[in-house]
């Protein structure tokens, strides 16, 4: 049972590092971003492509992944720098769709639908199943703690607020000489970065990744993290990540209350239980459960 929560605390982190990447990307600057499971894949696939084939250092894994990730995100912007809105929503969910495709087609690189397997884990084969477990649960926490620091120093920043009003108004924050298409493009690659490292983190957790695992269901997953716990608040996405994991594994124990039923019908079941408990969070607490602070404004009396 130790083993099995240390493993969901972990899942929880990473998940908790695509929410924050998310956030820069939708929650400070406006850019809906359905393309998560793409950057997420790339970044997998990067560092378990240069640590398998090359046997390199796995930090220089994590750092490629981070900017390979980074770089689609910015090229990906780049290409659609005029779109907004459920345009840019269509071509990012396109987006990671044919990076799932490539990644099935490619067998040469990265053995298509059989996956990659043996991906290295710190200490691997030095310590046991169990202290593994905890090792790398440490690593991710770490990971998520130098995340939302990032995260925290960026949204604080006179730069953080140029993001926010791009997500207000960008026609606005054009006016008042910003460059909004350098901004977006910033966040946007700095948002997949953070998903890269996620991806590399999944990667070398479990040792074996295909293309079957990066579907959109995590993006919708991840979707509601951050709007469960808060558009705009890197708390909240930290807090939405674990609360959306509990929930998935949290039903999971429904089978052992309700008896009498059928594998078929009991994994029906949990789908039922966990939309409804997501929409009862949403409705009792439709902005987050952590909302967005807002910046306080000084009034003409208190500045005399």
């Amino acid at each position: 049972m130790e083993n099995y929560l240390v493993a969901i605390v972990t899942f929880a982190g990473i998940y908790a590092l695509l929410a924050m990447g998310l956030n820069v990307s939708w929650g400070m600057t406006g850019l809906v971003n359905l393309g998560m499971a793409g950057f997420f894949a790339l970044g997998a696939y990067a560092s378990a492509i240069l640590t398998v084939r090359t046997g390199a250092w796995i930090p220089l894994g994590f750092g490629l992944a981070a900017i390979v990730a980074a770089l689609a995100g910015a090229a990906l912007m780049g290409i659609t720098r005029k779109l907004r809105g459920d345009y840019l929503a269509i071509i990012t969910l396109g987006f990671s769709e044919f990076v799932r495709l490539v990644a099935a087609n490619e067998i040469w690189l990265t053995r298509g639908s059989d996956g990659i397997s043996g991906i290295p884990g710190p200490w691997r084969g030095e310590l046991s199943p169990a202290q593994f477990n905890v090792l790398f649960c440490v690593i991710v926490l770490v990971l998520v703690a130098v995340a939302y620091v990032v995260c925290e120093r960026l949204r604080d920043s006179p730069y953080g607020r140029v993001l926010r009003a791009v997500r207000e108004d960008d026609t606005v924050a054009a006016v008042a000489g910003k460059a909004v298409d350098r901004y977006k493009l910033q966040a946007f690659a700095i948002g997949a970065g953070i998903m890269g490292v996620a991806g590399a983190a999944y990667g070398h957790y479990t040792s074996y990744i295909a293309p079957d695992i990066f579907r959109p269901l995590i993006t919708i997953y991840i979707f509601l993290a951050l709007t469960a716990g808060g558009v705009g608040n890197n708390r909240g996405a930290v807090v939405g990540a674990f609360l959306v994991m509990a929930i998935l594994e949290g039903t999971r124990f429904l089978w052992d209350v309700v008896p009498g039923l059928a594998a078929v019908q009991k994994a029906a079941l949990r789908e039922i239980v966990i939309g409804v408990l997501l929409i009862v969070v949403m409705r009792l607490r439709p902005e987050g459960l952590l909302p967005e602070p807002v910046p306080k404004v000084l009034d003409k009396e208190t500045t005399r």
